[in-house]
């Protein structure tokens, strides 16, 4: 049955109510990435900008179909969601393609993605779904351990790929819902105690040497220069020879002489640096900001507990990206396999961040009433 004419009406002024700096601030920065990594790949085979257009256009429909549904559908069938999504990661992780020295890729004519990506949306709505029902009157003891459950499965099966970049981003976005869930101390601190015996257990068994060498590089950076400590020496060089307002497009020495190693996927900010200085870095900054602090007001506006969860969650996944990207490329952090949201390269993670904004549109479209 089609709406009255007065529903249509409501219809249209929830729209209108939305703001749309979150994906105003999505575009512009899929907009500016694009261009960074036309100038960073200019001297590949690969024509990365075409296929990363590619990318965006389909992202751009991934985000309409997002906020087109109600997450309440969505909530309500996470559980089987989850199941399929840790089915894919599982086979993906054993029978996979192998790139970059993990084994987390899927191949599909020519484009490749890795399904880490969509078990972290999976992720998140069985977590939503779970802590929003351990807060109702009579609340399922030990939910904390079945939501850690929930999270352990997925990131140890990343970790044996193994990419420790992307079962990192699994620990922010817990910790987040946990504590926004109304987590008690106690239980946090074991549930702490857990990680960190989970990620001594990964050291020991899943890291490669060559993981194990960067972790090395990051506490002795100047070690061995021209092996493990060689890519951020580079990308620290990108960043400072930029100066104020950069060398400009396609000038940029250390990404188009190749002196630094995959520039338009994790590095891609250090390229920003050095061809549009402190100028671009801080445009990029301020848009990367603005959507976070529209992503935390669609949170607080959020109709129910499940929604405010669920935006949190993905909220934290974003976040962490940004945090850990811009901390690894400048050498506060240890190099990982961590893009930054909506610039670098890379078709999985693009369609992760559309899908994850479009979910909260349409979560700040139906913070009223159900439409």
């Amino acid at each position: 049955m089609l709406p009255t004419r007065p529903d249509r009406w409501t219809l249209v002024r929830r729209v209108r109510s939305v703001s749309w700096l979150l994906g105003g601030s999505a575009l512009a920065l899929s907009a500016i990435g694009l261009v960074v990594i036309s100038s960073a790949s200019a001297d590949m085979s690969t024509d990365y900008e075409v296929r990363q257009s590619a990318w965006i256009a389909l992202g751009l429909l991934v985000m309409t179909a997002a906020a087109a549904v109600d997450y309440s559908f969505l909530l309500r069938y996470a559980f089987w969601i989850y199941l399929a999504a840790v089915a894919v990661l599982a086979a993906v992780t054993f029978f996979g393609h192998e790139a970059g020295g993990a084994r987390s890729w899927i191949g599909i004519g020519g484009f490749g993605g890795q399904p880490s990506d969509f078990c972290k949306i999976a992720t998140v709505l069985l977590l939503a779904r779970h802590m929003a029902e351990a807060q109702a009157p009579v609340a399922p003891r030990g939910w904390l351990w079945a939501a850690s459950a929930f999270v352990v499965v997925p990131v140890l099966l990343i970790a044996l790929q193994p990419d420790m970049g992307g079962a990192l981003m699994f620990m922010p976005m817990l910790a987040a819902m946990a504590v926004v869930a109304g987590v008690r101390l106690r239980p946090a601190l074991i549930a702490l105690g857990v990680a960190a015996v989970v990620a001594g257990a990964i050291w020991i068994f899943a890291l490669q040497d060559y993981q194990k060498d960067r972790l090395s590089s990051f506490f002795r950076p100047h070690a061995d220069p021209l092996g493990s400590g060689y890519q951020v020496r580079q990308s620290r060089i990108a960043i400072g020879s930029g100066q104020m307002v950069g060398k400009g497009y396609g000038e940029g020495t250390q990404s188009n002489l190749q002196f630094l190693p995959t520039p338009h996927t994790d590095f891609v900010f250090a390229v920003l640096g050095e061809e549009y200085g402190f100028m671009g870095v801080t445009v990029v900054l301020g848009l990367l900001l603005l959507y976070l602090g529209n992503g935390v007001r669609v949170a607080l506006a959020a109709r129910d507990p499940a929604g405010l969860l669920l935006v949190v969650g993905l909220l934290a996944f974003m976040a962490g990206h940004v945090l850990y990207n811009t901390a690894m490329v400048v050498g506060l952090l240890p190099i990982t396999g961590i893009p930054l949201p909506f610039l670098s390269y890379g078709g999985s993670f693009m369609l992760f961040c559309c899908a994850a904004t479009g979910l909260m549109i349409g979560l700040d479209i139906r913070r009223f009433v159900n439409i």
